[in-house]
């Protein structure tokens, strides 16, 4: 009775049985031949470890000294020694971009996208390289189209998307900055909500050059609704003045300067930033004019507590000409304040000279130069360094965002 019915469950799921017997027979046969495979090559192996092993070894050797050629010639060898080694390919890529040979390098990459017997993630990989191959070597047009070829392959490539952003930075194209960031936002860890910020402005900075109000405005409001960026007070402001609305921008700017007293100087820098070809450049001068001389008689205790706010007044006095109210300031804020900041050190000694107070200017130089460092540019980076003294919202060197600091320049 138990015979007959596995003898009926056989026959009804006949094709079953005979699929698991031939596995088994399919899986014993891979085992043996593995087996023989390994013990007919183990020598051969070995010899070729042993060699890639030696030559590996020479080429990190020869990076940690310094001499890329010596370790891009190690690198060959073990691509002649076994071409099927991936990562090699990928070492001696890279070791030639470093060095410079951009050409090499794009060729090794491509030669790697071009193979059949790779993995597409092989291939995701060497398109990435070979993009970053005509990002090192300028060729942007190129690079960005193989960038966004990768994002077709993988959208979530967070150093692909950052990468483009920095391209079209670089290129002033705002609004292909603008989509990227929002992409980078949405891939990424970091809140992109500060710089995208700062594109928006860079955006109304071109409307408002033009005199397009409108736009500006419009691109202005969507800046601050991501982050209220210092560039978008100080634009802004701009945008006040150029509308005529005085108590609006006087009030505005005592609300950037309580906030930002550092930023004194940076703003009234910033202020001057107009072209005469806009259409109511003359407008927006006769209403800056006023907003400086609203400033000048600004008598706000806390603000003229920071050296940085006495050192924008002191110059826009300078301008005005009006050198005796500019001496009494500064002469008034010294002897309150003798260990204040070599700058304006530097500026009271100009100003003794100018009204010819010989002697007292030969005493305080004699006393600055005993400890005396001189600056050299009026802005520096905070996060690398850079120096300049055009102002930077993005720093050209890291490509990092509102790292800018002010610096009084000697």
């Amino acid at each position: 009775m138990d015979y007959y019915i596995v003898w009926t469950w056989v026959r009804s799921h006949l094709l079953a049985v005979v699929a698991f017997f031939i596995t088994l027979v399919l899986i014993y046969h891979y085992f043996s031949e593995r087996r023989k495979g390994i013990t007919l090559s183990k020598k051969y192996r070995n010899s070729i470890f042993e060699a890639q092993s030696k030559i590996y070894l020479n080429a990190t050797q020869y990076l940690i000294s310094g001499n890329k050629d010596l370790a891009i010639r190690e690198f060959l060898n073990a691509v002649d020694l076994n071409n099927e080694t991936i990562d090699t390919y990928f070492a001696l890529g890279g070791l030639f971009r470093a060095n410079g040979e951009i050409d090499k390098a794009i060729s090794i990459h491509r030669s790697l996208i071009s193979r059949k017997d790779i993995t597409e993630s092989i291939r995701l990989k060497s398109l990435k390289e070979l993009a970053v191959d005509f990002d090192k070597g300028g060729f942007l047009d190129k690079a960005i189209s193989t960038y966004q070829d990768v994002l077709k392959i993988n959208c979530d490539q967070y150093e692909v998307i950052g990468a483009l952003c920095r391209i079209f930075e670089d290129l002033g194209e705002w609004d292909q900055a603008y989509s990227y960031r929002k992409l980078l936002s949405k891939v990424g860890p970091e809140n992109q909500a500060q710089t995208i910020s700062h594109i928006l402005v860079e955006k109304a900075k071109n409307y408002f050059k033009e005199g397009n109000l409108a736009e500006c405005i419009n691109e202005l409001s969507e800046a601050f609704r991501y982050s209220p960026a210092v560039s978008a007070k100080i634009l802004q402001l701009k945008v006040y003045l150029a509308e005529g609305d005085l108590d609006q921008a006087n009030g505005y700017f005592l609300e950037i300067l309580k906030e930002h007293p550092m930023y004194a100087s940076f703003v009234i820098e910033s202020l001057f930033e107009i072209k005469d070809s806009l259409s109511f450049s003359a407008k927006y001068k006769m209403n800056f004019a006023k907003l400086r001389e609203f400033f000048l008689k600004l008598d706000d205790k806390e603000l003229l507590s920071f050296p940085s706010v006495i050192l924008a007044k002191l110059r826009l006095l300078k301008e005005c000409e009006k050198i005796e109210k500019a001496f009494v300031m500064l002469d008034d804020w010294i002897k309150k304040n003798p260990n204040t900041s070599e700058v304006l050190k530097v500026e009271y000694i100009k100003l003794l000279i100018t009204l010819g107070k010989s002697e007292k200017a030969l005493a305080e130089t004699s006393s600055l130069l005993e400890n005396f460092q001189k600056t050299m540019t009026k802005h520096y980076c905070n996060q690398c360094g850079y120096d300049s003294d055009e102002i930077f919202w993005r720093c050209s060197q890291c490509h990092e965002w509102e790292t800018i600091k002010f610096r009084w320049k000697v």
